[in-house]
């Protein structure tokens, strides 16, 4: 977002008024002239004229009169008017003023949201008894779930613990430990963990989410390294080989092992395949991007569709990489296409482009109890929050200064962080596809993962916003 729409200055400043021209033209001071010589003396003047210039075959003096004294306040009027315009013309437009800018110690709207979005998720924390799993205490899928009872879940209850952790525990209405038990206890019997629509099979991109948000909240080690290695060992061609085709999988597992594991050597297996995932775009001066999927399926005749969303997903989980991992020629040069690609959007307004677009996806493998039936996760995207997030990494920062396109980037940027803000109220995102509102009960209007990704988005680009004030100097 701009500084203009987080509320930090005016609009634009109001600059000096133009010269005036002294005097005006020729009409405008005889105008003028007369209007200062009194509306009622040229009324009296045309009175008189007039009087003295008609005929007398006119019957008789009355009617003179009452032509006379028709015609004089008729000018008296004319008069008035004319210089009233013409005064109105030569003052010019009002001069538009700016908005008073705030005190300088004076909080943007920023700090309300993070407030709100606090109050909410205290209010909606559910706390359950389990008899086999024991207390558990976290969120649902979606906030206001209204089908059936309110049970926490590990997928959301980690978005939720990311939140928590981003905006710091303001009181002990949520309590970090209580979400921390409650992932634990929420794991599989055979380990890891699934979404709700997944079953009792562990899925790679759910457990990877889960380790990172543990690892970020400070889980041992020690007990991570056991999860982290089964997560590795079930993530292979050959045992899951829908997963290594995303984007959205591949990248969502390299982002949580970067957390948990870093030196987990499926992270460069994952970075290479990623790689060789990225394609050609004619359309933007031949830059790689990346599509839904990192190898197309053999039977579908038409080329892959780049994807801006998709694209964003790989930069970040590239750049990431490359802090913890290094890089050498063949991923800076990936990473950077994708950078490329993304800031060469044409379109004309970068808030509501098409590079902005909410989209969704499905994740559909073998049901592990019946290969006649497919498990299907549904996967929403929040892609303004991606567009953030990967233009606001260092290494896309890095890159707009050396082409000398800082003004494109940070329109860009502006404009994607203006769409996520547009998506809150009071501090929690409802999700819509393209603009479109949801009414109906299976749509999930609140989801707890799009108030962590648009929370996430907004702070960080609030973080790169600030500017210390160098006109005092601390005391």
């Amino acid at each position: 977002m701009s500084q203009q729409q987080l509320g930090r200055g005016p609009l634009r400043a109001p600059g000096p008024p133009g010269p005036a021209t002294p005097g005006g033209s020729p009409p405008t001071r005889f105008v003028s002239w007369l209007g200062r010589f009194g509306c009622v003396a040229a009324g009296y003047a045309v009175f008189q004229f007039l009087f003295g210039v008609l005929p007398d075959s006119i019957d008789g003096e009355p009617a003179k009169y009452l032509i006379s004294g028709l015609s004089g306040f008729a000018t008296v009027g004319m008069t008035w008017l004319a210089a009233a315009l013409l005064r109105a013309r030569t003052a010019g437009p009002a001069p538009l003023t700016a908005p008073a800018p705030l005190a300088p110690n004076a909080p943007g709207p920023l700090p309300q949201v993070f407030t709100s979005a606090y109050d909410t998720l205290a209010a909606q924390v559910a706390v359950v008894d389990d008899p086999v799993r024991g207390r558990l205490v976290g969120w649902p899928h979606s906030l206001q779930e209204l089908d059936g009872p309110v049970r926490p879940t590990s997928l959301a209850t980690a978005y939720g613990l990311h939140i928590v952790l981003d905006l710091g525990v303001a009181d002990g209405r949520l309590h970090t430990g209580d979400l921390i038990d409650t992932l634990w206890r929420l794991r599989l019997q055979g380990g890891g963990w699934s979404a709700r629509s997944q079953g009792s099979v562990a899925r790679p991109e759910v457990t990877a989410m889960v380790l990172g948000a543990l690892a970020r909240a400070g889980a041992s080690r020690e007990r991570l390294a056991d999860e982290v290695a089964r997560c590795e060992a079930g993530f292979t061609r050959e045992l899951d080989g829908t997963g290594r085709a995303l984007t959205h999988v591949v990248t969502t597992v390299m982002r949580g092992l970067l957390r948990a594991a870093p030196d987990a050597p499926t992270i460069p297996v994952l970075r290479g395949a990623l790689v060789d995932g990225a394609f050609s775009d004619p359309q933007r001066q031949h830059r790689r991007c990346w599509s839904h999927r990192l190898s197309p399926l053999p039977w579908v005749g038409h080329p892959a569709q780049p994807s801006a969303l998709h694209t964003a997903q790989a930069v970040v989980a590239l750049d990431r990489a490359a802090v913890v991992l290094g890089e050498g020629p063949v991923e800076r040069s990936a990473r950077e296409d994708g950078v490329r690609w993304l800031l060469s959007c044409p379109a004309a307004g970068h808030d509501n482009c098409a590079d902005l677009a909410n989209l969704r996806e499905e994740v559909r493998r073998r049901h592990p109890d019946d290969s006649s039936h497919h498990e299907v996760l549904n996967v929403r995207h929040f892609t303004a929050s991606w567009i953030v997030r990967a233009l606001l990494t260092p290494g896309a920062q890095e890159i707009a200064r050396q082409d000398g396109v800082e003004d494109t980037w940070r329109e860009l940027l502006n404009g994607a962080a203006a769409a996520v803000w547009a998506a809150q109220t009071d501090g929690i995102w409802s999700w819509s596809r393209d603009g479109s509102g949801f009414t109906t009960t299976e749509e999930m209007r609140q989801p707890i993962w799009m108030t962590y990704q648009g929370l996430s988005a907004l702070r960080a680009h609030a973080v790169w916003m600030y500017q210390p004030d160098t006109r005092t100097s601390p005391v």
